[in-house]
């Protein structure tokens, strides 16, 4: 049998608060959300005066990050490359940049999911909160 590390309140914190602070740094309101490798939610914050859709948006790219080991932009960029049958896939609503798996000893363990600024800068924000797991 396999063991693998899994994401723990204490580290959903982390990702959260360090994520947060990346966005208010920048003036950004957004929405966070942190999934176990599942897809399934651990955290979510929602900044001020971020768009109630964000909420949502966020966890479906953690969750499409989690499930499909990869960066959300991967699927996007699959898409825009006119593989366009790839919007029929099963469970997989995120496909927008700003997902981003959380991968620990070679194994995803979660992902994190920003929505409410540009793609990239979502993705800045992501990756900012997985960086204070260190």
């Amino acid at each position: 049998m396999q063991t693998k590390a899994v994401l723990t309140v204490s580290d959903v914190d982390a990702i959260l608060a360090a994520a947060r602070a990346e966005a208010i740094a920048n003036n950004w309101a957004v929405s966070i959300a942190v999934v176990d490798d599942g897809g399934h939610l651990l955290g979510l914050v929602r900044l001020d005066n971020a768009a109630a859709l964000s909420a949502y948006i966020c966890q479906e790219k953690a969750r499409t990050a989690a499930l499909g080991r990869r960066e959300s932009k991967v699927y996007e960029d699959m898409i825009n490359g006119g593989r366009v049958s790839f919007l029929s896939a099963p469970v997989l609503q995120g496909m927008l940049e700003g997902g981003v798996p959380v991968v620990v000893d070679g194994q995803t363990v979660g992902a994190v999911g920003v929505s409410g600024v540009k793609s990239d800068q979502d993705a800045q924000i992501a990756k900012a909160g997985i960086a204070a797991l260190g």
